[in-house]
């Protein structure tokens, strides 16, 4: 399962690398501008998961975009039926079933994060008004509309809610230590330097 996703990654930063590091150094200088102007106080691990959420924007919105002149396919409008042709074992199954809800479950948890949300309806509202106009927009743009993707985001949305969710759980019942900001700064860069690495 792990190599069908690193591939998919691996391919998705093979042509979203010029935008995003575009939108890095504008987004960075950005903020440390606005940082410095305002005398904002500087912490590392909220900037790193606000920046990690923008470049998420981007690699989804690359990736919804991506016109592929090599598949064909029609609309789908029945619920359920994308999902059960494929052969739960199949690199397409992965690619489209899985990939589909992993696409979606960091939105869930960034979403969940910013609005310190409690209640996974709002969640799933704002999944399926992002999922419904990305169909919408795919089918005017010469793409596929499927009912099944919306499925699977939604499900992608719900699980970054679940994973979220009990993490707060669990954080609130640790000791103060990991609460500390100097400890999520050292956690955050062992994180950053681990993703650089696998990638």
């Amino acid at each position: 399962m792990l190599k069908p996703l690193t591939t998919t990654i691996h391919n998705v930063l093979g042509f979203t690398w010029p935008m995003l590091i575009i939108t890095i150094v504008v987004l960075v200088s950005f903020r440390i501008c606005y940082i410095l102007k305002y005398k904002i106080k500087f912490t590392f691990y909220k900037e790193l998961i606000m920046l990690s959420f923008f470049i998420y924007i981007i690699c989804l919105f690359q990736v919804v975009t991506f016109r592929d002149n090599t598949l064909w396919a029609s609309n789908n409008f029945i619920p359920f039926k994308e999902i059960l042709r494929y052969n739960m074992t199949s690199r397409l199954f992965y690619k489209n079933v899985i990939g589909n809800m992993l696409m979606f479950l960091p939105y869930g948890f960034f979403i969940s994060y910013y609005l310190k949300s409690e209640k996974i309806t709002l969640i799933m509202f704002l999944t399926f008004l992002v999922s419904i106009s990305i169909e919408l927009v795919q089918l005017s743009i010469g793409r596929v509309f499927d009912v099944d993707d919306i499925i699977l985001n939604l499900i992608g949305g719900c699980l970054g809610f679940i994973i979220y969710y009990l993490l707060t759980k669990i954080g609130e019942k640790l000791p103060k230590i990991f609460h500390n900001e100097i400890f999520l700064n050292i956690i955050s860069i062992i994180i950053l330097i681990g993703i650089i690495t696998l990638l």
